[in-house]
């Protein structure tokens, strides 16, 4: 597996979310922002973006924003799943570079 594959795994579950939040919560604030999210991460992905670690740092971003919701809500979905998916991404990603 590469720190691509992990980005565009983490991309999908992403948009999903946002897409699970907008479909059951008709939350358009969850789509557009998983959305904005998404565009920097496939970018870098597919090194339009450089450098690489720029995508770690808005890995980072997301794992504070979610992290935050977290201890707002005490709601682990999606805030919390999404906290440690986020944590993990950054982690797959170093580890394997």
């Amino acid at each position: 597996m590469t720190p691509e594959i992990i980005l565009w795994i983490y991309i999908a579950l992403l948009i999903a979310g946002g897409l699970m939040g907008f479909i059951k919560g008709k939350s358009k604030a969850s789509i557009i922002a998983s959305t904005l999210f998404a565009i920097p991460l496939a970018l870098s992905a597919l090194h339009i973006i450089s450098p690489p670690w720029i995508a770690d740092v808005i890995l980072g971003v997301l794992v504070v924003f979610f992290g935050m919701r977290f201890a707002k809500s005490k709601k682990f979905m999606p805030a919390g799943l999404m906290t440690i998916l986020s944590l993990a991404a950054i982690i797959g990603r170093v580890v394997i570079e």
